[in-house]
């Protein structure tokens, strides 16, 4: 009898390990969260289609490098010296677009700084808002990860490295700049969606400096308050800036834009990156 009791209890313990590790592995990640909003028409409305545009560059270039996938990465470079500082640019939910790189080209010449926007939709551009849904929700956890790490070799290993990014691209900022181990140097994000482990977000070398709107709900005011509460545990300083601004306020072509915000969170960015580059 108790044979057959230990065996039942083996087997009942086997279930819920296996039941434990299912429920973990199908999780989803705190970039693939986000992308579920892509679906809310609120969210949708809240981005308007961006007008045409083409923005020749003066210093930018469009490369490709590789990644461990096997595959090739694209990406827009600006090298504008010898120094070992870069910042990752990661797009918001349009793509890589021409305002972006435009973005991109005016940080670096403010900073001083190599810039390396990325592509994690390979090379895909969304016209308006039904594609950029599509496009936001098709990317693979993998797959940025591969572009991410191929990033950080290509700028090698004695590179210094700050990311930024907006809506889609500010919480891939914060996976990037913990992807980037102690190369990362700074972490900025607009809008992003946290990173909600703790132990992941242990593993950040640096500080995180991250603008809000309190009107936003993407993420929302509570998501805020819990992303500091997590990151007091994970023992990372994060510094908060919230404005009564709604969702892609920093956007000038969006109907919620707001001059204030965008223009007071700029200075700080920038005070924030030089400050890092002492």
């Amino acid at each position: 009898m108790k044979n057959i009791c230990s065996v039942f209890l083996m087997f009942l313990f086997t279930l819920s390990v296996r039941a434990q590790k299912m429920d973990n592995c199908c999780q989803p990640t705190a970039t693939e969260l986000y992308a579920l909003n892509a679906s809310d028409k609120q969210f949708q409305m809240s981005h308007e289609d961006p007008i045409p545009f083409t923005y020749i560059s003066e210093k930018g270039k469009d490369i490709n490098y590789k990644t461990e996938d096997g595959n090739d990465a694209h990406a827009f470079e600006i090298k504008t010296n010898s120094s070992p500082y870069y910042l990752f640019v990661i797009h918001e939910w349009y793509g890589l677009n021409d305002y972006i790189k435009q973005e991109a080209e005016k940080l670096s010449n403010e900073l001083g700084i190599n810039v390396l926007a990325l592509d994690l939709y390979d090379n895909k551009v969304a016209a308006g808002r039904d594609s950029a849904a599509r496009y936001v929700q098709s990317v693979k956890t993998d797959r940025a990860m591969h572009i991410i790490h191929g990033a950080f070799a290509y700028v090698g290993t004695n590179a210094k490295v700050f990311t930024i990014g907006w809506c889609f691209g500010g919480g891939w900022s914060l996976q990037a700049a913990i992807e980037g181990g102690k190369q990362t140097v700074g972490c900025i994000m607009y809008y992003g969606q946290p990173e909600k482990d703790i132990a992941r977000l242990k593993k950040l070398n640096s500080d995180i400096i991250g603008f809000f709107g309190n009107k936003d709900q993407f993420p929302g005011p509570a998501i805020v308050d819990q992303f500091v509460t997590d990151a007091e545990k994970a023992g990372v300083k994060l510094i908060v800036n919230r404005y009564d601004a709604g969702h892609g306020f920093a956007n000038p072509s969006n109907p919620s834009h707001n001059k204030e915000a965008t223009d007071d969170a700029h200075v700080k960015v920038l005070a924030y990156v030089k400050e890092r580059m002492k």
